[in-house]
């Protein structure tokens, strides 16, 4: 999950579970609300927990140039 899917996920769950006044019988919206708002925000972490271990790690090594023979 990337970022913004995350702060996808932690806004509906936040419209689910703040501004929707209806009722599915069996389901109960705003505790669905809150467990996509928590996903969303432990996807939110990981996602800027992996970005930045991507950063921080080094560049690949690159193999020396090739010799070539001198001119004669």
């Amino acid at each position: 999950m990337q970022i913004g899917g995350s702060l996808f996920m932690i806004a509906l769950g936040a419209i689910l579970s703040f501004a929707v006044a209806d009722a599915i019988n069996g389901v109960d919206l705003t505790m669905v609300g809150y467990i996509l708002m928590a996903v969303g925000a432990l996807g939110l972490v990981l996602s800027l927990v992996f970005a930045s271990r991507r950063r921080d790690a080094p560049p690949p090594q690159q193999p020396p140039p090739a010799q070539q023979p001198p001119p004669r």
